[in-house]
């Protein structure tokens, strides 16, 4: 795993971390402070993937999901992403299975984005038009927008696994589903940092 958390919070680092990390430094060590900052460098992030690969998603993931449905209009479900301050949302069935996710990029995408590639390209097409190019989703629903297949994890899914699928995929979210593909609970980039934290200061004592 990537050192990318190394900046949000204080890891313990233990003996056999620090041993993995000598044996990442091919030579001779002749410990001087660089080599020692070497060696933390290896050794933190073997504490960081150590520790994060026994969080599961279940540990970490919001229980309490705000969703939409397939039917829902997609004013309502903006209205939605507004009202809660989310950049995303999973799209379910009335059985609550998972279908797909409806983002931001999703309806920047539908607004015009995929020629724009920018939230500025559309003010500007929006501006060259006589009628704001909205208008032309407004009988849509979050099943004609939505991203589908969703990514999804199980709730038995690392952590660490977790930050690797937001990396390769781009995205900021992962909805957690059930054997049965029924929606559990999300799983975002800030649980996660919030989560390597919390374990970090669990295993250094809360110092």
């Amino acid at each position: 795993m990537n050192d990318q958390y190394s900046d949000a919070c204080q890891m313990d680092i233990s003996d056999d971390d620090i041993l993995m990390a000598m044996k990442d430094i091919s030579g001779y060590l002749d410990i001087t402070p660089g080599d020692f900052k070497e060696i933390y460098r290896f050794a933190y992030m073997h504490a960081v993937e150590r520790l994060t690969s026994s969080v599961t998603a279940r540990d970490v993931m919001t229980r309490e999901v705000v969703f939409v449905k397939t039917g829902t209009p997609v004013e309502e479900a903006a209205e939605i992403l507004d009202r809660h301050n989310i950049s995303g949302v999973p799209v379910i069935r009335d059985d609550l299975s998972i279908v797909g996710v409806v983002s931001e990029k999703d309806f920047l995408f539908h607004l015009g984005a995929k020629e724009n590639k920018s939230f500025m390209g559309i003010i500007a097409q929006c501006l060259k038009k006589s009628g704001c190019i909205a208008l032309s989703m407004i009988k849509q629903t979050a099943a004609d927008i939505m991203t589908s297949p969703a990514v999804t994890v199980s709730e038995h899914t690392p952590v660490s696994e977790i930050a690797d699928i937001f990396r390769e995929k781009n995205i900021n979210r992962t909805p957690v589903a059930g054997r049965d593909g029924k929606l559990l609970g999300i799983v975002t980039r800030a649980d996660i940092v919030r989560s390597s934290c919390a374990t970090g200061n669990a295993a250094s004592g809360g110092q």
